[in-house]
This record gives structure tokens, sequence and C-alpha cells, in this order.
């Protein structure tokens, strides 16, 4: 409990600080105060049997060990004489033993009962916190008075704790609760702000617990928190201890209009004693040393605990743990090259004797908001990937970034070399139709101009077979003549389907016809008589090349259309 109603005077110089606020520190752990609020979150049969509280210890340690928070646990020892009446309460045992509280003094501390659940709990948790590099400081007698000497001795940053009279060891950063997760945090008190804002140094916070009550101490009956902090700033953080040491609490009585003197109290002289000098083991002990010396995490002595009590297989144990001890062990390099730095040894990567955890960065990740890096990792025993923040990466090794970007840079420039050919070949293929189209094109139009030549040398025939003058006198020469015409223009493949009927034209006026598709006759070439008239005589040339002028109709249409289709595909491509 500590000093009743503490907590509430002390509530302006709360503190709630990110979780990584206590990277890189060295805390003290109450370990009995974290044991007791565990258990406090899971009291049902179910829970304890499964171990929850044990469970939420591991994921505690865990995150704070990725933050290279480097902890001590400290246990409680024997129970002082003066806390005795106050224990024998707790445990409704007052009847069993009636001490005389005047004569404190004279009985010795109380070993605890090691054989009780509580203790059991303890014990686990040691044996966790040892496989996972984390020592343990038996104190002598309480818990929160050894981790407020090595906070005051400078020894740890801190101090994890539920009770409040630790200030009144001389704790000077007190950490309540934590909270893990996204968003995590810890709720902190800094003595500094207490001075400051309140006016109570440690002598002060004694005097209250002197007047309000504490494990010690049973206080004034009906004193309130803000009389009791009235009373003590009016007389002053220098003088209060002196002046309830000597004149004990009587004054007090006196000033609130009591009748009663209550004169000098010696359990009061042993309450200032136990506060101003607990029983510790000393900063500079053998047994401290040892406690502060840095352990090994224990890979397999983990993996068998948590499959005795949680039933984990290996694997989901090293899932849970091993990328914190990836970060730890980042986040202990960085601070190599930091400290190397500061002293003017500013070393290459390469040529630092420790070698660097990160063998080389993956790729980047967004994890909860926070930009980080998946990496590849070395020395690292069942982990060979981990994704950890990238401003960690930025201060242990910024020279596997410069190398990421160079990569990710080449891997881009390769990129856009291959798909250089592909639009390299898209255009070969459009350049491809663009030609099969201009072929097709120029067939047409060569169609067409053979069109008009068959037009034109069907005129021509029609001019040869017009009667002149007297009669028309068509020898040999003149029907070759009209054979390599007709040929030449693509109306008939050879000379021999030309066919020219011979037949006498009558006096009648019958129109003669000549068929140039037609097969050819037997060959048989019959001159025209020289006796026919000029004016009796007309000669017609059937060309059927009118469906040759539909076909090129038809291909300008396809050619249109394919033209669309090859536009559309540009566009596409652009």
């Amino acid at each position: 409990m500590g000093v009743k109603n503490l907590w509430d005077v002390l509530e302006s110089c709360k503190k709630r600080v990110p979780l990584h606020h206590l990277q890189n520190k060295r805390v003290c752990v109450d370990l009995s105060c974290w044991m007791v609020q565990l258990h406090s979150v899971s009291k049902s049969h179910a829970c304890v049997k499964e171990k929850v509280y044990l469970k939420g210890l591991f994921h505690r340690l865990r995150a704070l060990i990725a933050l290279n928070c480097s902890l001590v646990f400290v246990t409680d020892g024997s129970i002082p004489a003066i806390k005795l009446s106050t224990y024998r309460r707790r445990l409704n045992v007052g009847k069993e033993v009636a001490l005389n509280e005047t004569k404190l003094q004279k009985v010795t501390s109380l070993q605890r009962n090691m054989g009780s659940e509580f203790s059991c709990m303890i014990r686990e948790a040691k044996m966790l916190g040892m496989a996972l590099g984390i020592s343990c400081l038996n104190g002598i007698e309480e818990a929160e008075a050894q981790c407020a000497l090595l906070n005051f001795e400078s020894l740890c940053d801190g101090c994890f704790s539920l009770d409040s009279d630790i200030f009144l060891f001389g704790a000077r950063t007190v950490y309540r609760d934590i909270c893990l997760g996204d968003g995590g945090y810890v709720v902190c008190y800094e003595m500094t702000d207490i001075e400051r804002k309140l006016g109570l140094g440690r002598d002060s916070l004694i005097a209250l617990s002197l007047l309000l009550g504490s494990d010690y101490y049973q206080g004034v009956h009906g004193l309130g928190p803000e009389s009791a902090c009235q009373i003590v700033k009016s007389i002053g953080d220098k003088n209060v201890l002196q002046k309830i040491a000597s004149e004990g609490l009587g004054w007090v009585k006196k000033r609130r209009g009591g009748k009663n003197d209550f004169g000098l109290d010696d359990n009061i002289l042993e309450v200032i004693n136990a506060y101003m000098k607990p029983k510790c083991h000393s900063a500079d002990s053998d047994i401290v040393l040892k406690a502060f010396a840095q352990y090994t995490f224990q890979r397999t002595k983990l993996q068998q605990l948590c499959a005795e009590f949680f039933l984990w297989p290996s694997e989901k144990t090293d899932g849970y743990i091993l990328p914190s001890i990836a970060e730890r062990d980042l986040r202990r390099f960085a601070n190599l090259r930091l400290t190397s730095s500061k002293v003017g040894l500013d070393l290459p990567l390469h040529e630092i004797p420790v070698k660097c955890p990160v063998s080389e960065i993956i790729k980047s990740r967004r994890v909860h908001g926070r930009e980080c890096y998946e990496v590849s990792l070395e020395g690292m025993d069942g982990l060979e990937t981990s994704i950890v923040p990238a401003d960690l990466i930025e201060s242990a090794c910024r020279e596997k970034i410069l190398e990421f970007e160079e990569r990710k840079a080449q891997r881009k420039k390769q990129n856009n070399q291959k798909r250089r050919p592909k639009k390299k070949e898209t255009n070969s293929s459009l350049a491809e139709l663009d030609l099969k189209l201009q072929n097709l094109l120029l067939d047409n139009s060569l169609r067409d101009q053979d069109n008009f030549n068959a037009c034109d040398s069907s005129e021509r025939v029609s001019r040869i077979a017009t009667p002149m003058a007297d009669e028309a006198d068509l020898n040999t020469e003149d029907l070759l003549h009209l054979s390599h015409d007709i040929e030449h223009t693509g109306l008939i493949q050879n000379t021999s389907n030309l066919y020219i009927t011979n037949k006498e034209v009558s006096t009648t006026g019958k129109n003669e016809i000549i068929d140039l598709l037609s097969p050819s006759p037997p060959k048989k070439i019959n001159f025209f008589s020289k006796s026919l008239q000029p004016s009796d005589q007309n000669i017609e040339v059937i060309n059927l090349s009118d469906s040759e002028n539909d076909m090129s109709v038809e291909h300008k249409q396809k050619a249109k259309e394919l033209r669309l289709f090859l536009a559309s595909i540009r566009n596409e491509i652009h």
C-alpha cells in the first residue's frame, strides 16, 4: 500500500510517457508488485491454472527486451519488525500475537512463508526472468526500499513499483503502470516534479506518512490529505522532520483544536529511521554488482519453461521472443556506434570490431503507421529475417540503407530495360502491319490502274475494229498487235484467250460481238472481208471487269477498317 492517499496527492505530477521512453534504460522492478498486478487481472481458478499471470509477465518482458531496457528483479526479504502489526492485520491473525507497538524495537523481522501460493508465483517469475537473461536481487527486507536505494545511488534509471512509500525511501523516478501494444505507455512520476510543483521533498513525504498513515504508522485519525499537506508546507521541508522528532505530533492536535496531547512517541522515531536508513544491500556490495552484470539469453531453457508452463511448442516460443532479442542486439550495436562517435572514433561499418546483426535490408515495411524495414539477420540462430524500426536501422547501420537504395534503383533500371524490348517488338509488329497495309493498298491501286488500262485497251480494240472510210482490212500483223495490247492490260492471261467471232457481217446491220473472257475456240483466225462496208459494221467488246471493280470497293472498305484498328492499338500502347 505505502502511504495512505499519497498517490492522490501526487496526481498532478503524473506523466504518461511512450513505452519507447524506456529504451536503453536500466530499471529495477519490485517483482511482488508486478505479480500482484498481473494476478489481479486473472483471479479465477482457470486463469491461475493456465498461468495467465505468467503469460502476461512474459509478454511484458519481451516488449521491454526489444527496447534494450535492462531489467533487474528485486524481491522482498524478511518482513520488517515495524511492519509486523500491519502485516498481521492484513492476514487477519492479529489475535494470535499481541504486540505492544511501543516495543517494536525488541522484535526481529519475520521470515516470509516461502511455501505459499504467492511465493510459488514469485519463483516461477524468477525462473522465467533468468531464462531471458534477467537477474534477480533478493532484498534483505522491503523490495521497494532496495529499488529506491539503487535509484538514489544512480545504479538504475528508475523503479517499477505500486507502493507509494518508495519515494520515502529515496527513489527519484518511479514507474507505476505499464501498458503494452500499439500506443503503449508507462505512467511515470519524477521527484523533481513533486518538489517543483508541490513543494514536497523527501522529508515532507515522510511527515505526510506520519500524518496520513502508512504500513509503518497508523497516522492521525480524521486528518485528510489536503489538511496534512497544508500543515507540512507551513513548516517547510527542511524543518518538518526535526519538529516532529523533537515534539511528536501533539502540536498537530493543538493546531486543529484538539484537547489531547500526544507527547513524544518513540514509534515516530522508528518510522523516520526506517524510511531514512532501510535495511538494504549497499550499492557497492558484491551481490548488487553481480545482479547488475549482463546475463545471456538461454533459448533452450526458455523453450523448456514455456513448454512446461504454457504447453507451447518451441516454434511458438521462438516466434515470440527471437524478434525481440534481435531488436535488442541491434540497439546495443547502435549504442556502440554512438559511443564511439562521441569519443571521436567514427568508424565505417566494415571496420567495426563487433559484427553488425543485420546483413542486408530486404524491403521497406509500414507497421502500425511506423516506418520499418524487413531485414536479413546474421548470426541469429532460429531467426533469418525480422522487422525493425527504420530509425533504428538509421542509427545502427545507415550504410545498409544506402546499399538497399542502390539495389532498389538498380532493379528499377533493369525493369525499365526489360520493358523496352517489348515496346520495340510492339512497334515492330505495328510497322509490319503498316507495311502489309501499304502493300495491300498498293495492290488495290494497281488493280484500279489495271481496270483503267483495261477500259483504255477496250477502247483501242473498238477503235481497231471500227470500219474505216471504205472497209476494215485486218491482217495477221494487226491481230498480233491487238492481242499484245489485251495481254498487257491483264484482261486475259495470253493471246490464246482472244477470240473474235468470224462471221460475215450481213447487210442487215447486225452487231458483231467480241468475247474476251470466254474459253478460246479452236485456233482459227478469219480475216474480215474487204467487201464489208464501213457503215454496215459495228463490233462490240464485252468487258467483264465489273466484278473486279466491285472487289476493289470491298477491298478499300476492309483497308479502312484495318486503319482504324491499327490506330486504336497505337492509342492503347501510348
